[in-house]
């Protein structure tokens, strides 16, 4: 790929339920050289209650937060227009693919836009954590590190930037955690010239499924409880390799362990095995996130794979390779423990927000985007019945009523507040935040404020209560 994009995102809580307020992404060639930027901010939509900690983390006053340029809906169609039009590109963030990366699937499918932009062919994503968690494990020198409270090298961008010697006084604003992403991934390049590409290979979940389907023994990564560790694993029988109901686990066997006491046991026994290991036998490799895989020598340099004749070792892999009912096995074991997390889950139903993964829209409706988004505000209102998918129409809705509500029927206008009110005014803990959430968590703030006597925090905090007030009266009345 020719081009990277490195970016970055504030927002004001939690993925489904939270907006992206900041963007910062910086457009490099695959030299790392800088060829675009972008630096762009947004208001908070109509209707949200925002988490105090997470304002106070990225710096957003209320100003910023309710009068800034762009309302979240012009905020999400310019970013929309920009990703468009850098890609084809690699998207690469730090930690993007845990947080960034779903922040921009449900902002995007809440207002109508194509949820998977940064990482549908041709384009591709990676997660520059992932990358730092490789080179620091095959080269503890790399990066300059300190240590976590559990005496860990800390990857935390935070941390990096101090210890390289950053400026960090603009540190959780989108732009300069991307730049400060791009200056990290710039020294692992520079010391890993040999096994950067090999790091960027398995940015497209069909590159990761072409290892787990091939007949191979790799060195792979993992942060396990804090700690960056290495496995030698090798893959499975081609037809179940991967779990048989979550799509994009793929599993290898990690090679410390002989298989062949287990090739011939009855599920029940072999799970029993399994459950006793540590560290565990199986390695879950997920094919949309990224992992970064490698050729076995690494692996082959350090303990427990070290002491292990590599005859012993290919034998190994043999076994597992070849013997197709106890690969079988493994994914009876993984479905059955599937199918029973799947019964305890709540039955409760879910509302449109949630259920991004649970349906796809239709490829009709998706269609449709680009006109609806160029259409006025009052075409906006009659296509809305053009969408098949319902779920699109109320997300159509609320965009109307957040920015353009005098268009709205009466009726239509009352029951999206009504709605809005019902789920923001809710005395119960909810998934989302409530005006009482919101109450208790700036009371805790508080607290925490007042034993460090930091009065700037405390007149923060002070603002964003006023600001939760001024929500609750808007919609204590409905």
């Amino acid at each position: 790929m020719d081009k990277i994009v490195i970016y970055d995102t504030e927002t004001t809580n939690s993925t489904i339920w939270g907006s992206i307020i900041e963007v910062g992404a910086v457009v490099v060639d695959k030299n790392l050289k800088e060829i675009g930027k972008l630096n762009i901010r947004g208001r908070m939509p109509e209707g949200e209650v925002p988490s105090a900690k997470a304002l106070l983390v990225n710096s957003t006053s209320i100003d910023l937060l309710t009068k800034g340029n762009y309302s979240h809906y012009e905020f999400l169609g310019a970013v929309e227009n920009f990703f468009s039009k850098a890609g084809p590109a690699m998207f690469m963030g730090w930690s993007n693919l845990n947080f960034d990366r779903r922040m921009f699937h449900f902002n995007f499918f809440k207002g109508n836009r194509y949820p998977y932009l940064t990482h549908s062919s041709p384009n591709q994503e990676h997660d520059g954590l992932h990358i730092a968690r490789a080179a620091q494990t095959l080269n503890p020198e790399t990066l300059k590190t300190e240590l976590t409270e559990a005496g860990n090298p800390s990857l935390a961008l935070e941390a990096l930037a101090r210890m390289q010697g950053f400026d960090t006084s603009q540190q959780h604003t989108a732009f300069h955690d991307a730049y400060t992403s791009l200056k990290v991934l710039r020294i692992i390049r520079d010391k890993h010239k040999d096994n950067w590409d090999t790091f960027l290979k398995t940015s497209t979940k069909t590159s990761v499924e072409t290892l787990l389907t091939n007949d191979g023994i790799y060195s792979i990564f993992e942060n396990v409880k804090g700690r960056n560790m290495m496995y030698l694993a090798c893959t499975l029988h081609p037809k179940h390799c991967f779990h048989p109901l979550y799509a994009s686990w793929g599993y290898l066997w990690d090679l410390r362990r002989d298989p062949e006491p287990f090739l011939d046991l009855s599920v029940n026994q072999l799970k029993d095995i399994l459950k006793k290991f540590s560290p565990k036998a199986l390695r879950v490799l997920k094919t949309n996130k990224a992992p970064v895989v490698m050729s076995k020598e690494y692996a082959l340099k350090q303990k427990p794979y070290l002491d292990l004749d590599l005859g012993i070792i290919q034998k190994r892999a043999k076994l597992v390779r070849e013997n197709e009912n106890f690969c079988k096995n493994i994914q009876i074991i993984h479905r059955e423990a599937a199918e029973e997390k799947a019964q305890t889950k709540t039955q409760e139903d879910l509302l449109p927000e949630e259920t991004l993964y649970e349906k796809f829209i239709p490829n009709k409706d998706t269609a449709l985007f680009r006109t609806w988004h160029s259409s006025s505000w009052e075409d906006k209102l009659r296509l809305l019945d053009k969408f098949h998918d319902k779920r699109c129409c109320w997300f159509g809705q609320k965009i109307i009523y957040q920015e353009a509500p005098q268009i709205l029927p009466p009726d239509l206008y009352k029951n999206i507040k009504s709605e809005i009110a019902r789920r923001i005014l809710s005395k119960n803990k909810e998934k989302w935040q409530t005006v009482n959430m919101a109450y208790t968590e700036i009371d805790y703030l508080r607290d925490q404020a007042s034993n460090r006597d930091d009065e700037v925090e405390l007149k923060k905090l002070d603002e964003i209560n006023q600001f939760i007030m001024s929500i609750e009266k808007k919609y204590e009345f409905t």
